[in-house]
């Protein structure tokens, strides 16, 4: 159950970023660049759920939590930068 959600939240990211590009107004790009960040602060929630429960060694999740993380710094610099512009 814990996989599934993380392969729900981990894949609407890009689903999101993916629309967002075809977004039909700044508003539009920014709600849906906010929605791909969103999932990527529930994809760690769900990659911690996954440490926690003994599923995956918190070893093995380090370099899978620093790209999420850098995920969301990138996207809140474009919320921001498009916000700004």
């Amino acid at each position: 159950m814990l996989g599934k959600q993380l392969f729900r939240a981990g894949t609407s990211i890009g689903a999101n970023v993916e629309e967002a590009q075809g977004g039909q107004s700044r508003a539009d790009f920014i709600s849906k660049i906010s929605i791909a960040r969103k999932e990527a602060r529930e994809t760690l929630y769900w990659l911690r759920l996954l440490s926690e429960a003994k599923f995956i060694s918190p070893g093995k999740l380090t370099d899978v939590t620093g790209e999420c993380n850098e995920l969301i710094s990138i996207l809140t610099a474009i919320i921001k930068k498009t916000q700004k512009s």
